[in-house]
């Protein structure tokens, strides 16, 4: 199944934080933050202006993206975990570095 969202929202997959403390300890999954971090996976076309003209959206298809920790809507999609959200939720992209690795489920 693909999916396309409309207008100004994207399709985020959250990915995977450090697992251990700067000091060495492990974090158990129970007690881990959700990420805030999450590569975009889809974008909509754009928001329309008021002269109803369509506004690109800044971020793209494998952006790196900081976003709030209540941002978003939690959706599953082909059984992964995803988030849609509006561009406007997002709070930059992270440039310069080579995404981390998302959490994947195994089959």
């Amino acid at each position: 199944m693909k999916f396309r969202p409309l207008h100004d929202r994207v399709l985020v997959r959250r990915l995977d934080s450090e697992a251990k403390t700067a000091g060495g300890i492990i974090i158990p999954d129970t007690a881990k933050e959700k990420p805030q971090e999450g590569e975009i996976l889809a974008v909509g076309a754009g928001a329309r202006d008021e002269a109803g003209k369509l506004v690109p959206l800044d971020v793209k298809v494998g952006d790196t993206v900081l976003f709030g920790k209540w941002s978003g809507t939690e959706v599953k999609i082909n059984g992964e975990d995803l988030l849609i959200m509006k561009e406007s939720d997002i709070m930059g992209v992270i440039e310069g570095t080579a995404a981390p690795k998302s959490k994947k489920k195994a089959a």
